[in-house]
């Protein structure tokens, strides 16, 4: 058998035209083995040459590559049968609200595009891409509901996966979900601790104190004990939906996968293995607990328990649907006022914030991955509260070996060590030049002080003392925190540098400290000042203890 190379119009290195006068008729040159061939075209330069070394590696290629389908075939019908066995008439379900969805969102779609056709600007290229650009797929997971939601979050979140525009568009799945009413909460409340209510809980307020994608939080007193306690309940019918919607997407992603085998050099499975794993995860409370268990245990073990804390669980009030924890009353590190009124020093209550999870980063198993705000309170004993262990990572001892030399030359400005770093931490083939990519890395970073971090003050007077009160907080949305990263991914995946997402997870906690540090303690330079250790020598056996 033999392959056929074609070439049209290209003589001497240089192109032709593809038509040529008839007076003019070019020569085809055929070589077949060693014999060659000539003929006269009517008008069209043809060249072919017939290689038999070229149709064998063309064919081994080919049978190569059959061959590695036909044996990878018997496992994708495995998966896909036992994954529409775990799934079961949920998939079909959730089918029928997924094409309502689509067609909810194609309507909105074809709606603008009607109406943009007639704009002197053109069509925007957001309606070109249809329902695959970012601002209608965002509408398509929000109308999808939980599981959609949660995956937008994880894409807002993931920037060393996801491309930047849709990262953005995306911090919009992070705004206030929809309350459960609470006679379902109740009644999952009696199913799950199979006992009457006013047997466990003295009291349990209808008004939630969090409603989340997945869960809803209210304020709870214990019967026996009156101790103040909250509870978090995974709202009803949410782990169905997230079985079917993941299992669904893992489908989808080995099917494709095993069309296009090109793919797998994309780890497009293992990215959404690693979303389904991560999201499964998240509404398992159980796992929760024993993430909260694993944190106090390390304070208790390194004896940080004067300063810092986080919820004791509750185990015989909990279980997989509903988590029953002490409630801690404080503020968060973002609150000025309170900050002022309840410690002497904000900047040495950051301190030990830092010093408190770059401690559990070596100690812990996992590490708390969304210390924001709403997560990270100054209590009114003083100490730092850490709250909600859902989201949680874990990270290899190489990805910390360098993520201490790139946290370390970020401080020095060694955009060289920083270059290395990255290069040491992110997957590549490739030979890369350390230097062109350090002087990259100089410009993104040389402009880290530029970031807009407003102080925005408030002040508030109360009726009953005159007395003035006064908070602050900082005006960084997820987009302008996001940018920076953004930047450094962007440049290093020029490079063919490729981030685990535990990378991505540090960075953002850092961004979030950057934020408190600019508050609290403006002066402070988060990465060198003395009285925070970041040293891989505080790695202890008590990951493997607790």
């Amino acid at each position: 058998m033999t392959s056929v190379s074609v070439f049209r119009g290209f003589v001497h290195g240089r192109c032709a035209p593809l038509f040529t006068h008839q007076s003019q008729l070019p020569v085809t040159s055929i070589l077949i083995g060693s014999k060659k061939l000539a003929y006269r075209s009517n008008g069209l330069r043809l060249y072919a040459r017939y290689s038999e070394s070229q149709s064998a590696q063309t064919q081994d290629l080919f049978t190569s590559r059959l061959q590695d389908s036909i044996e990878n075939l018997p496992k994708l019908v495995e998966d896909i049968v036992q994954t529409s066995i775990n799934t079961g008439p949920r998939g079909a379900l959730r089918l029928a609200q997924g094409i309502q969805a689509v067609i909810g969102v194609g309507g909105e779609w074809l709606t603008e595009l009607s109406q943009s056709r007639n704009s002197p600007s053109g069509i925007p290229s957001q309606l070109q891409l249809g329902l695959l650009s970012p601002l209608y797929l965002r509408k398509l997971f929000e109308r999808l509901g939980a599981t959609y939601i949660k995956l937008g979050q994880f894409i807002a979140s993931a920037p060393t996966l996801f491309p930047e525009e849709y990262v953005q568009e995306f911090q919009y799945c992070f705004d206030r979900a929809p309350v459960v009413p609470f006679d379902e909460i109740k009644s999952i409340l009696r199913e799950d601790l199979a006992a009457p209510i006013d047997s466990i809980y003295a009291y349990v307020d209808p008004t939630p104190l969090a409603s989340a994608s997945i869960a809803q939080v209210h304020a709870a007193r214990l019967k026996g004990s009156q101790a103040d306690v909250v509870i978090k309940v995974l709202k009803p019918g949410i782990e169905d939906v997230l079985v079917a919607d993941l299992n669904f997407i893992y489908v989808v992603a080995r099917i494709v996968e095993f069309l296009n085998p090109e793919l797998s050099r994309a780890s497009l499975v293992a990215i959404v293995n690693d979303i389904r794993a991560s999201m499964l995860e998240e509404v398992d409370f159980k796992k929760e607990a024993a993430n909260i268990e694993s944190f106090r245990g390390y304070l208790e073990s390194m004896g940080l328990t004067r300063q810092a804390t986080a919820p004791k669980v509750y185990p015989e009030f909990s279980t997989k649907r509903v988590l029953t924890m002490e409630r801690l009353y404080g503020v968060p590190l973002t609150d000025l006022d309170s900050i002022s009124s309840l410690v002497a020093s904000p900047e040495t209550s950051l301190i030990t914030a830092l010093n408190v999870w770059f401690g559990s980063l070596l100690a812990c198993e996992t590490f708390h991955a969304d210390v924001h705000a709403g997560n990270l309170w100054l209590l009114r004993d003083g100490r730092i509260g850490f709250l909600d262990f859902g989201i949680v990572g874990r990270i290899s001892p190489k990805t910390w070996s360098a993520m201490e030399v790139f946290l370390g030359s970020i401080a020095t400005e060694e955009y060289e060590s920083m270059a290395s770093a990255l290069i040491e931490m992110g997957a590549t083939n490739t030979d890369i030049d350390s230097r062109a990519f350090a002087k990259d890395l100089e410009k993104i970073f040389s402009s880290i002080q530029d970031l807009d971090t407003e102080v925005v003050v408030a002040t508030a007077t109360r009726t009953d003392t005159n007395a003035t009160a006064i908070s602050a907080n900082l005006v960084v949305d997820e987009r302008q925190m996001n940018a920076l990263f953004l930047d450094v991914v962007r440049v290093s995946e020029s490079y063919g540098l490729r981030f685990p997402r535990e990378f991505a997870l540090l960075m953002k906690q850092l961004l979030y400290f950057d934020r408190y540090t600019r508050l609290l303690a403006p002066d402070m330079n988060m990465l060198q000042d003395q009285r925070i250790t970041i040293a891989s020598n505080r790695r202890t056996t008590n990951r493997n203890t607790y």
